[in-house]
């Protein structure tokens, strides 16, 4: 009997010494770093596009009074050119620009546009500010993680701000757009670099400038056109008729024949 109790106080003891020298596991370790960082960048968006000057926020002002009934109207040329008028109606230094990518280290060549205001500063410093009315869909990819939606959805669709600013937001969605990518099993495009994107709206553009003139019926057209009327109709020029007198009439020479003055 005793050495029965012998054998189990033995095999308590080992069974001691191996818990205590086993490591306690931490259940879902990994997911919780991975949720940490997932806030971390999303507080770090957040930040980004809290942060803006004066001039910007003006900007940004304005742009969501005229877009106010237009959000769901598609983002054509047209649309950008009534944009482009109103901004300039409001005093802003506002034009069109238009960029091409050529073909070049596997990307396709593409086009884009966006409306860009040259501003400046308290210090009467230059300041561009670039304006996107279609920004958030520029991010969007196909089967993402939820840690890349969160942070896409964070994105504004209207989108003014200067190019720090913008670079700032282009690193933190591209680093995570390669992350959601990898994580679903999908290779990363070209297209997807953090410098692609940016040539986008930071390479050299043409600009497209847009009408400032506007007629008393404009907003009636407009009604009736959809919304974009920026021809102004301007009446034609009447000239009036000339009388040709050379010789004067047959009552004057007779009257001029009798020596009778009818003038």
């Amino acid at each position: 009997m005793g050495s029965l109790e012998e054998d189990r106080l033995v095999q308590m003891v080992h069974d001691f010494i191996e818990s205590e020298s086993s490591p306690t596991p931490f259940p879902n370790s990994s997911s919780e770093f991975h949720s940490i960082n997932h806030q971390a960048k999303v507080s770090t968006l957040q930040e980004i596009l809290g942060t803006g000057i004066e001039p910007e926020c003006k900007v940004l002002g304005r742009v969501l009074k005229h877009m106010r009934n237009k959000m769901d109207s598609e983002k054509t040329t047209v649309l950008k050119k009534w944009l482009v008028m109103k901004l300039k109606m409001d005093g802003f230094n506002a034009s069109i620009c238009h960029t091409s990518c050529v073909t070049s280290l596997g990307c396709p060549a593409g086009d884009y546009e966006y409306i860009e205001i040259v501003s400046k500063t308290e210090n009467d410093c230059p300041l561009r500010l670039i304006v996107d009315i279609d920004f958030k869909s520029q991010f969007e990819l196909a089967r993402p993680t939820k840690s890349y939606k969160d942070l896409v959805d964070t994105l504004p669709s209207i989108f003014v701000g200067s190019e720090n600013k913008l670079m700032k937001i282009i690193s933190v969605l591209c680093f995570a757009a390669k992350q959601s990518l990898r994580d679903r099993g999908l290779h990363v495009p070209p297209w997807r670099t953090s410098t692609y994107m940016e040539s986008k709206w930071l390479s050299g553009c043409t600009k497209v400038t847009a009408p400032t003139t506007i007629s008393h019926t404009r907003d009636d057209r407009e009604a009736k056109n959809g919304g974009h009327g920026f021809s102004i109709w301007v009446p034609p020029v009447v000239k009036p008729k000339t009388r040709n007198l050379v010789g004067g009439s047959g009552l004057s020479r007779q009257f001029s024949k009798m020596g009778i003055n009818c003038c």
